[in-house]
C-alpha cells in the first residue's frame, strides 16, 4: 500500500498549479466573477505564526469552492510594506529599510506558498514599489485638489519612542499601537485628511452593504454622529458655546467645564485670578493622551477658574467654571454644560469637587449606581418643561432656545480628521512643494512617482522633523506654478496610505497609465467578500471606504462602496489560552507544522479548531487528529468497490454531506463542514466499501480544505484531468430522506443477525451484504448453501 507522503505531494502540486496558472484570474471571461479579499500582510521579520493564515485559509476554501462552481475567481495577495516597524528594525541593525522589506517579503511569500493558498501570484503588489505608490501619490493629489488634504497646526498624539505623530486610531490605551511606547500630546504642523466631510456617507452607506453587525456598530460608534443643540452660556463679556444631545437637562447644569486647550484661557487671561494654577494644569494635561484623559475609570482632576463668572441662561444663576482634561477640544466645542444628576463623568467630577447635583428627570437617580443615559421619564425642577416626557421636553426646549437666540440645532461627530503625515523616511513622499508666492502646490502628474531619495541616515531627527529635511538637493526645487524657488514637503505618508486603495490595483496591477483601467474596475469591483480583523474596523476599513468614496466622486471608480461583504475572524491563541507573542513564549511557527504534518493537515486544523468568528487556543493533540483523518481518506483507495449497492447504502448521507458542506463553506462554518465529511468517511468504512463516484464526490468536497492530497488521490485514481477542473457536486433533495431498512438475517429459520440496507435493494445485492456480515459469515463458514429465500423488505433466510 502506497504511503501518504505530504512532503512529496504538496510541493509537486504547488509547482504544478503555478506553472499552469490554475489560479490566475482573467479580466476577460464569460464566467460570473467572484472577488474574495483578505487584508494583505505587513511583512515583519518574525514571519507568520499560525494565527495569521486563518483568514487566508478561510477565504481560500471559499475561492476554491467557487472555482469548482464555475466562477472566474480573483483571489489576490500583496504586501503592505511601508511603515515604522521595518524602519525601526533597519535602524537597529543598520541596514536599509528596502533590504529589510525585500527579505521579509521573501520569507512571507515562501511561507504562504507552502500552505497551498490559491492566491493569484501574477497580480502580486507591493506598496513600496514606485510603480504602485505613483498612484498612491496621484490619489493624494486628488484629495488635495478637492480641499480634503490640508496642513494644520494642532495638538497631536506624539510617540516619544517612534518620534512620530499618530492618528487617534493608532493609540491603544494611551500607548503607541506599533511600539507600545508612551504617547503624549504635542503641537505640530501636520497634513490632515478631511474624513469628517464624509462622516454622514460613511454611516448611511453601511445600510447598502452586507457587513456583520458588530462591524457596522463599531464604525457607527467611532464616527459618533449625534443630534443635539449648540447653546450659548454668558461668560463675562462674551459667551461659551456648548454642544449637548440633552438640551432638556439644561436646568440641571450646575457648573461648566472647558478643555485645557480652550482659547478663552488665553483670551481672558487678564481676568483669571489664578492664572498660574490654570496654566500649570494645562501643561500637565498636555502630557496625557486622549485615551488617558477620557478613560472612565480615571480619577477626575481639574482647576476652578476664578474671576470669570458664568451664567446658566435659563436659571439665570451664576455657576462655577472649571478646566478639566476629561473635556477635549477636538470634540464638540471644547466646553460642556455639566449635568451631574444625569451624566457619569459630571457626577464623578461634582462629587470630587463638592458641587451641586440637581435632579431634572424623575427616575434619574443620583446615587452611585444609576444616574446616566436617562432616555425616559418626566422632567422636574425644569420650569417651562416640567411634567413633560423626555421626547416632548427636548422638542419644546429646543424650539424655545432657538426662539430667544441662544440655541441652534446641530449635528456633531466624534470622528476627527485623519492625521496623515509622518516625520519619517520609510513612507510615500508627499507630492507637494511649498512656494512663498503660491503656497502649497502639487507636482505635475507627469513627474510621478516622486521617489524616495537615497540617504546616509534615515533615523528620526531630534527635533521631530523628517530625515528628508536634511537632504538639501532634494528639498530645494522649483514651483510648478510660477517657476519660483520652492521646497518639497519632507513629511511622508503613513502606512495606511498604500492600504487604503490596494484592492483596486489587483484588478489591473501592471497598468502604467491609470491606477487600474475602467474596464477592469467595472468588471471586478466591488470586492464580493472581504475578511479581516476587528482591530482594523476603525482604521483601515474606515480609511479605505473614505478613499474609495473620494475616488468615486472624482470619477475614478464606478462603485460607491468598495466591499459588498465584510466578515471577521477570531484569533488563534497559544496553548496557554493567551495571545501568541514571542514574549509569552507561546508562538507556534506554521513552518514546523507543515514540516511534520503537512500543509493539508495544517489548513484543516485551522478550520476545524472551532468557530471561525471566535478566538480559540491551539492544540497539539487536535492537529494530530486532523492528520489521522487525512490518512483515512488516503486509504479509502484500498476499499474501492464496483457494486452499486455500496453507493445506495450511503446515498442519503452523501447528499446530506454535499448540502451541508456547500452551505457551511459559504457561512464560515468550516468546523461543522469538516465534521460532516469525517462522519461520511466513517460511514464508508462501516460499509466496508466505497464506489469511485462517491470517492470523487468526497474528494471534491474536501479539496478546498485539503487541496494537495485530494489532487494526488484524483490523479492516482485516474479520475480524469485535474481535480481543480472538476465540477462542484449538487445534492438531490429527493435523496435527503432516509431510505434504508433493517433486515433480519436467518440461517435455517433462526435470526442470526441484522443488516441495514437500501429499501429497494435487490436480492443479489442483499445476499452479498449478508455474506459480508461478520456473524453471518462465521456461521456460514465451511457450510454449503442449499437455498436462499428473500421476502423484500421483510426477511432473508439462508438454508444450509
Amino acid at each position: 500500500m502506497e504511503r501518504y507522503n505530504h512532503k512529496q505531494i504538496e510541493k509537486k502540486w504547488q509547482d504544478a498549479w503555478e506553472e499552469k496558472g490554475v489560479f490566475h484570474a482573467s479580466n476577460d471571461s464569460e464566467k460570473p466573477k467572484f472577488y474574495p479579499l483578505v487584508e494583505f500582510p505587513y511583512p515583519s521579520g518574525h514571519g507568520l505564526h499560525v494565527g495569521h493564515p486563518r483568514s487566508y485559509t478561510a477565504l481560500d476554501i471559499v475561492a476554491r469552492k467557487r472555482r469548482l462552481g464555475g466562477y472566474n475567481v480573483l483571489y489576490p495577495i500583496g504586501w503592505d510594506a511601508f511603515g515604522l516597524p521595518t524602519e525601526n528594525y533597519a535602524i537597529k541593525h543598520k541596514i536599509h529599510p528596502r533590504e529589510v522589506t525585500k527579505e521579509n517579503i521573501a520569507n512571507f511569500k515562501r511561507q504562504l506558498q507552502s500552505l497551498g493558498i490559491s492566491f493569484d501570484w501574477s497580480r502580486e503588489i507591493n506598496t513600496t514599489d514606485p510603480n504602485y505608490y505613483k498612484w498612491t501619490q496621484w490619489i493624494f493629489i486628488k484629495l488635495f485638489e478637492k480641499g480634503l488634504a490640508y496642513k494644520n497646526k494642532m495638538p497631536i498624539n506624539w510617540c516619544n519612542s517612534c518620534k512620530v505623530g499618530l492618528a487617534n486610531e493608532e493609540v491603544i490605551q494611551g500607548k503607541c499601537e506599533r511600539c507600545g511606547g508612551e504617547v503624549v500630546r504635542k503641537e505640530k504642523n501636520q497634513w490632515m485628511l478631511k474624513i469628517t466631510e464624509y462622516a454622514d456617507r460613511l454611516i448611511d452607506d453601511l445600510d447598502t452593504v452586507n457587513y456583520i453587525e458588530r462591524v457596522k456598530i463599531q464604525q457607527k460608534n467611532w464616527i459618533g454622529r449625534s443630534y443635539g443643540m449648540e447653546i450659548d452660556f454668558p461668560v463675562a463679556d462674551t459667551h461659551l458655546t456648548v454642544f449637548t444631545t440633552r438640551p432638556d437637562t439644561i436646568y440641571g447644569a450646575t457648573y461648566m467645564v472647558i478643555s485645557p486647550e480652550h482659547p478663552i484661557i488665553t483670551e481672558k487671561a487678564s481676568m483669571i485670578e489664578n492664572l498660574e494654577e490654570v496654566m500649570a494644569y494645562k501643561e500637565e494635561a498636555a502630557r496625557k493622551s486622549e485615551f488617558e484623559r477620557t478613560e472612565m475609570s480615571t480619577e477626575k482632576t481639574g482647576v476652578r477658574i476664578k474671576g470669570i463668572p458664568v451664567i446658566n441662561p435659563l436659571t439665570k444663576k451664576e455657576i462655577p467654571l472649571f478646566v478639566s482634561d476629561y473635556v477635549l477640544m477636538t470634540y464638540g466645542t471644547g466646553s460642556i454644560m455639566a449635568v451631574p444628576g444625569h451624566d457619569t463623568r459630571d457626577h464623578e467630577f461634582a462629587k470630587a469637587f463638592d458641587l451641586p447635583i440637581v435632579e431634572v428627570v424623575s427616575g434619574g437617580n443620583v446615587d452611585e449606581e444609576a444616574y446616566t443615559d436617562i432616555d425616559s421619564g418626566t422632567l422636574v425642577n425644569s420650569d417651562i418643561i416640567n411634567g413633560l416626557d423626555v421626547k416632548t421636553a427636548k422638542e419644546k426646549i429646543s424650539d424655545y432656545l432657538e426662539s430667544i437666540g441662544i440655541g441652534r440645532k446641530k449635528v456633531n461627530y466624534k470622528l476627527r480628521d485623519w492625521v496623515f503625515s509622518r516625520q519619517r523616511y520609510w513612507g510615500e513622499p508627499i507630492p507637494l512643494v511649498h512656494c512663498e508666492k503660491c503656497g502649497w502646490v502639487a507636482i505635475p502628474e507627469s513627474e510621478l512617482p516622486l521617489t524616495l531619495p537615497e540617504v546616509d541616515s534615515y533615523e528620526p531627527t531630534d527635533d521631530g522633523e523628517s530625515p528628508l529635511s536634511k537632504i538639501t538637493d532634494w528639498v530645494e526645487t522649483t514651483c510648478p506654478s510660477c517657476n519660483g524657488h520652492a521646497h518639497r514637503e519632507t513629511d511622508t505618508m503613513p502606512q495606511w496610505a498604500g492600504s487604503s486603495w490596494y484592492f483596486l490595483r489587483y484588478a489591473d496591477p501592471s497598468n502604467n497609465e491609470q491606477l487600474a483601467s475602467k474596464e477592469a474596475l467595472d468588471y471586478w469591483m466591488p470586492v464580493d467578500w472581504y475578511n479581516g480583523g476587528m482591530e482594523h474596523t476603525t482604521l483601515h476599513l474606515l480609511y479605505s471606504r473614505f478613499w474609495h468614496k473620494v475616488l468615486y466622486d472624482v470619477g475614478a471608480v464606478s462603485e460607491v462602496e468598495p466591499y459588498s461583504k465584510r466578515t471577521s475572524h477570531g484569533m488563534i491563541l497559544g496553548e496557554n489560552n493567551e495571545k501568541m507573542s514571542k514574549s509569552r513564549g507561546n508562538v507556534v511557527n506554521p513552518d514546523d507544522i507543515v514540516e511534520e504534518y503537512g500543509a493539508d493537515t495544517f489548513r484543516m486544523y485551522e478550520m476545524f479548531i472551532g468557530d471561525f468568528e471566535k478566538s480559540v487556543p491551539w492544540s497539539s493533540q487536535g492537529i494530530k487528529g486532523c492528520r489521522r483523518f487525512i490518512e483515512r481518506v488516503w486509504k479509502l483507495k484500498d476499499i474501492i468497490k464496483a457494486e452499486d449497492y455500496y453507493s445506495k447504502l450511503v446515498e442519503v448521507s452523501v447528499h446530506k454531506t454535499i448540502k451541508k458542506v456547500t452551505e457551511d463553506f459559504e457561512t464560515l462554518k468550516f468546523n461543522t463542514a469538516i465534521a460532516a465529511m469525517m462522519s461520511l468517511v466513517n460511514e464508508f468504512y462501516d460499509a466496508k466499501g466505497i464506489t469511485k463516484e462517491d470517492y470523487k464526490t468526497l474528494l471534491i468536497l474536501l479539496n478546498p480544505v485539503a487541496p494537495h492530497v485530494t489532487e494526488e488521490i484524483w490523479s492516482i485514481m485516474d479520475f480524469g484531468g485535474d481535480l481543480n477542473e472538476a465540477k462542484w457536486p449538487e445534492h438531490d433533495e429527493s435523496k435527503l430522506v432516509e431510505k434504508t431498512i433493517e433486515i433480519p438475517v436467518q440461517i435455517n429459520g433462526k435470526v442470526r443477525g441484522k443488516i441495514v440496507v437500501a429499501a429497494d435493494i435487490s436480492k443479489e445485492d442483499i445476499i452479498i451484504m449478508a455474506k459480508s456480515d461478520l456473524i453471518v459469515k462465521d456461521m456460514l463458514d465451511g457450510k454449503e448453501i442449499k437455498k436462499i429465500i428473500y421476502v423484500p423488505g421483510k426477511i432473508l433466510n439462508i438454508v444450509v
